[in-house]
């Protein structure tokens, strides 16, 4: 509701306004604007330049957008359980094998795994480095985007990249460096119509409904876990077969 220009817009009487209200909000949205006046020690007109200039007509239609807001925030955290039975369902019928599969080829004919995430994705990205490490195809977690990799590393590697929203300015400037040396792209996102799974050879969407519980993101990455150490399991199942012909030639 209040944006980063209107606060800083404000003057020292309506910021003190401001800072009232958003710390006694549940009180605010039944007060009348004389007893608004009285707790912040400003005379109604104060109150009624304050209303302007964060795009409100009125006291009335600030105190109506306040109550939305409070609205809005009174997320009620759901079960996960129907939709993980869903991504479960949908991908156990699904050509998703066929993704998969492909994916895996692409990792085994490469010398280097680079995984790729910020936030709650890049904890994952973290632990599929891990992941995958402990079933025999060393990865590394690039958690600061400024850290310099050597060429050599990315001529023949895959990134690995998570992003939710798959829209995130920062993965989507290193998912341009990586490519730029030369790495190929898997991506895992919530859908194949973002900026990273364009960007990307392969794609893994999974499509669970986006949920939030204030200003979190809280959509279940129960999927992603699943993706990543199906990857895994595959690529070492793929190579230990590739080691047993080989021993038998």
């Amino acid at each position: 509701m209040f944006t980063s220009e209107m606060i800083a817009s404000l003057n020292d009487l309506e910021t003190d306004i401001y800072n009232y209200v958003i710390t006694h909000e549940h009180e605010v949205i039944y007060m009348r604007i004389r007893e608004l006046a009285e707790h912040t020690h400003v005379s109604t007109a104060t109150i009624l330049r304050f209303c302007k200039k964060v795009g409100c007509e009125g006291f009335s239609e600030f105190k109506t957008k306040l109550k939305l807001e409070l609205k809005s925030r009174q997320s009620i955290v759901k079960s996960g359980e129907h939709a993980v039975i869903e991504f479960f369902e949908r991908t156990l019928s699904s050509d998703q094998e066929a993704v998969l599969e492909e994916a895996v080829q692409m990792l085994a004919s490469a010398d280097n795994v680079l995984f790729v995430g910020i936030g709650s994705s890049g904890i994952l990205a973290e632990y599929g480095a891990r992941y995958f490490s402990s079933l025999g195809k060393f990865s590394m977690y690039i958690k600061d985007f400024s850290y310099p990799i050597h060429n050599r590393l990315q001529k023949n590697s895959v990134s690995i990249v998570l992003s939710v929203s798959g829209e995130n300015s920062f993965t989507i400037k290193q998912m341009n460096r990586l490519k730029r040396e030369g790495s190929k792209v898997i991506s895992i996102t919530n859908n194949k119509h973002c900026t990273t799974a364009k960007m990307s050879e392969v794609n893994l969407a999974y499509y669970m409904t986006e949920e939030y519980y204030e200003d979190a993101n809280i959509t279940t990455q129960i999927p992603v876990i699943y993706l990543l150490e199906t990857l895994a399991r595959k690529l070492n199942q793929h190579e230990q077969q590739a080691t047993l012909e080989d021993n038998h030639e």
